[in-house]
């Protein structure tokens, strides 16, 4: 695999923050996201042929026909197989989507959702889908009006589906307890390469430290060092494994100066050394 000094990413390059349509293995986008990369937006796929093969994060999914899948920005995300696939894509932007939205899709941190459809799920996803790209055509541009309903629409199904799947919701959490946690969690994306104690971010929150930390241990079931802590480490894999960068230059970016102590929080956390887990993930990347 090559590898460079960064991680590529793709941004959105339509005024409106919104991108619909088909594709299949000949879409200039699906050939382009054959390399590792990630995005500064959500992307949102449904599967209506073949399967998919995929990674996100280091972890590799199928995705087969008639299933939906939700990512969120930031993750290093790659196609491996398309498998004779084709489906509907579509990109936006979380300004598109309603609070209300944005705080049901946030309660989901892990980064993906993917779900698999009933018949009549499908079909109603797919409505959607085909209405949106109508909509474009109908008023030959973006038509904010029309289209963020819709979006929203189809998010908002998207977790109640995956809820059902998956029995999370089962404990009744305030709309302001999972507020506050979306508001740590996109803090912690933006400063964790220099902020790295909870009460840091409590204060930015103006709130007490025991507060946040009891708040992100019940919507989320990890403590808010933990968070921070998952949200370094997934950084650094993708550095080690997607790039050149020495491990020096990765604990430099990362907020460490003290190299050996950066060292020794990896390879606790990972079980290895950031050298060893490069060299390990190097081997099995290498051709046979």
């Amino acid at each position: 695999m090559p590898k460079n000094d960064s991680i590529i990413l793709n941004t959105m390059d339509y005024s409106s923050g919104i991108a619909v349509g088909i594709w299949d293995e000949s879409t200039p986008g699906i050939i382009k996201a054959l390399d590792p990369h990630r995005h500064d937006h959500f992307t949102c796929m449904l599967i209506e042929n073949g399967q998919l093969q995929v990674v996100f994060d280091f972890k590799h999914l199928t995705i087969p026909a008639g299933t939906l899948f939700v990512s969120a920005p930031g993750q290093v995300h790659q196609i491996l197989e398309t498998c004779g696939t084709n489906g509907y894509y579509l990109s936006f932007e979380s300004r598109h989507i309603g609070e209300a939205t944005q705080i049901n899709l946030d309660n989901f941190l892990e980064g993906t959702l993917q779900i698999s459809l009933s018949l009549n799920e499908h079909n109603w996803f797919r409505t959607i889908f085909d209405s949106m790209i109508k909509v474009q055509h109908l008023n030959d541009s973006a038509y904010r009006q029309v289209e963020e309903p819709l979006l929203s629409a189809l998010i908002e199904q998207a977790v109640l589906c995956y809820e059902r799947q998956s029995l999370i919701g089962s404990e009744i959490i305030s709309l302001r307890s999972i507020s506050l946690t979306k508001e740590f969690r996109n803090l912690v994306k933006e400063y964790f390469r220099i902020i790295k104690r909870p009460f840091e971010y409590a204060e930015k929150l103006n709130i007490t430290v025991a507060h946040l930390s009891d708040t992100v241990k019940k919507v989320t079931g990890s403590s808010a060092s933990e968070l921070i802590q998952k949200e370094v480490m997934n950084e650094a894999l993708r550095l080690l494994y997607y790039t050149e960068l020495s491990v020096k230059e990765i604990s430099y970016q990362l907020g460490y100066q003290d190299t050996k102590y950066f060292i020794r929080l990896f390879t606790k956390k990972a079980g290895c050394s950031p050298s060893g887990y490069r060299h390990q993930y190097a081997k099995k990347s290498s051709p046979t």
